[in-house]
């Protein structure tokens, strides 16, 4: 296998180009570890047994953001 270089590249540049690579995999195509698996399932799980303790996934996004800002 050859390596390409990406030295001509920004970081931003390469970071979009790694964004790029990921959002052309077919998703549904990539199974799951085992370990990914019983980690849903435990999350599942958690929430099935506590309904209602989690957070909304765009209050922690905002959270994360106001945070590294």
């Amino acid at each position: 296998m050859s390596t390409l270089d990406f030295s001509h590249l920004t970081t931003e540049q390469r970071l979009d180009l790694i964004a790029d690579l990921c959002d052309s995999i077919d998703h549904d195509a990539v199974p799951l570890t085992n370990a990914q698996a019983a980690e849903l399932d435990r999350r599942l799980a958690m929430l099935d047994a506590e309904p209602g303790e989690g957070r909304d996934a765009f209050e922690a996004l905002a959270d994360l953001r106001r945070r590294h800002a």
